[in-house]
């Protein structure tokens, strides 16, 4: 039983950081590594503050955890220090919690019920316990390799090494499929690998479950991009089922703003790639932002990650450009009620350590030397509106403000997947929102199925994960007629948002 007064007792408090000194010296994750005795004191003490509430929506998938994850049990459990159980609760929902516990927002920690007032001190730290909690099993050496002991005699490819793929071979390999992942890039991961900083996610992390899926008979194929040096023809030879993972990595360009075409100017993921490749041992990086002002356009997730990578990089000044208002530091209950994945300020580490943001702006023209180098960057304050059904940004003054810029990243979003002679040869069409529709078997067209970005568009890892734990239900049932594997996830299914 749960301790209902222990967020009266105990204080939330957040995973501690590194120096930001140390921070860009390195480019290792940002937290600092306590020793394990306090740091399991202090994470049991947060999770003291989950009160097992009548009706939790942290574990909704619609407000709170798409994976449907146990929190309020595993919290429980960290209470009393059965960090061996607390680990099988986690891993019964969630294939990957070191990822998640990483890398996702925690829209769990948004619809926590001490969210509610600020009088009840924050959410549980939900996030925290999970990432220890996954920590602590590999540190004990439970998580161990799950060989099935049945075999189906069928074959499964998986297109796409990113978390929805990675989840939808682990599931299908346990239960009795010969799965082979085909990975278009010259290391396993996708976006795990070369889109996350090293700072956020240490390639360890995602190494040491990439030998766990070989070690339960997963079979990885890299350097194969399906359709040109495997043609559809030999993929539905060899497979009788195939699982699309493939992303919506087509970057979101500005082609419209004047000076687009200067040398210094690049997508956010041309610069985020070659960077992961470097600290990889890959060599130096082509885009490097030593010594450049940097102006990365995009308020959200990849924008920070681009903010971080520069200034460890050396750069001579980074500032982040947002066309929205400061957001508030708390919730307005009027724009974001309760449980909804709030509006508010988020200031990720990265933004900790240098540079500045600006809110309200958008750029105007790039500007340029003679022989075609960018030097600046014009702004004009703006405000985004929607006019007759259409969003627009509308200038509010004639004011126009001038920033040096040797470097500009693009962050501002994704189109969706790109096109590739895959698609073609599977006879499937990208929908207006540039990604694979699908029926309510997840199935794109016979045999083929879709899950993760390639589906929903650009999304969260534990959106990923648990609709390749989805999709790998739908082709168990498609190869057995029928499945004991979970479906955390409609193909419908969307979080709970105010739109």
């Amino acid at each position: 039983m749960a301790d209902p007064t222990g967020f009266l007792k105990q204080p939330r408090k957040d995973a501690p950081k590194r120096p930001v000194a140390d921070r860009l010296g390195d480019w290792r994750e940002v937290y600092a590594d306590l020793d394990p005795a306090e740091r399991d004191k202090q994470v049991r003490g947060q999770a003291t503050r989950c009160m097992d509430c009548g009706i939790p929506f942290c574990h909704s998938v619609s407000a709170g955890c798409p994976l449907g994850n146990l929190i309020p049990e595993w919290n429980d459990l960290v209470r009393q220090g059965d960090w061996a159980l607390a680990g099988e609760r986690l891993h019964a929902t969630n294939n990957f919690p070191e990822f998640t516990g990483r890398l996702c927002p925690a829209p769990c920690e948004s619809a926590c019920v001490l969210a509610i007032t600020p009088d009840a001190g924050g959410a549980v730290t939900i996030k925290r316990v999970e990432n220890t909690i996954a920590d602590v099993a590999w540190e004990r050496g439970d998580v161990k390799p799950q060989v099935s002991t049945v075999s189906s005699g069928r074959s499964v490819a998986v297109v796409g090494s990113g978390p929805a793929g990675l989840a939808a071979a682990q599931q299908l390999t346990r239960a009795g499929h010969d799965v082979t992942v085909y990975e278009r890039d010259d290391r396993l991961g996708g976006l795990l690998r070369y889109g996350i900083p090293e700072f956020k996610m240490e390639k360890r992390v995602l190494d040491r479950r990439l030998a766990q899926l070989r070690a339960e008979g997963t079979r990885f194929v890299t350097g194969c991009e399906v359709g040109v040096d495997l043609t559809v023809e030999q993929l539905r030879e060899r497979h009788a089922a195939v699982v699309l993972a493939v992303g919506a990595l087509r970057g979101r360009d500005a082609p419209e703003v004047p000076g687009r075409e200067l040398r210094g100017v690049h997508l956010a993921m041309d610069h985020l790639v070659p960077a992961n490749k470097e600290v990889e041992g890959d060599g130096p990086t082509p885009i490097d932002a030593r010594g450049k002002h940097v102006v990365i356009i995009g308020g959200g997730d990849t924008g920070a990650d681009c903010y971080g990578t520069a200034t460890r990089q050396g750069a001579a000044s980074v500032t982040q450009l947002d066309q929205y208002p400061r957001p508030p530091e708390t919730r307005d209950d009027e724009v974001s009620p309760w449980p909804v994945w709030p509006w508010i300020l988020r200031t990720y580490p990265a933004h900790e350590e240098s540079g500045t943001r600006r809110f309200a702006v958008a750029v105007e023209r790039f500007v340029g030397d003679s022989d075609g180098n960018l030097t600046s960057v014009q702004l004009r304050e703006v405000e985004v509106r929607r006019i007759d059904g259409i969003r627009q940004v509308v200038p509010v003054t004639d004011d126009v403000h001038v920033l040096p810029a040797d470097m500009v990243l693009l962050a501002i979003g994704f189109e969706g997947v790109e096109h590739m002679p895959l698609l073609g040869g599977l006879g499937l069409s990208l929908t207006p929102r540039g990604t694979l529709s699908c029926g309510q078997d997840w199935q794109a067209a016979p045999g083929v199925f879709v899950c993760g970005d390639a589906h929903r568009g650009a999304s969260l890892v534990v959106w990923a994960i648990a609709e390749g734990r989805s999709v790998a239900h739908s082709v168990d049932t498609y190869l057995t007629g029928a499945s004991d594997l979970p479906s955390p996830v409609h193909p419908t299914a969307l979080p709970l948002t105010v739109r």
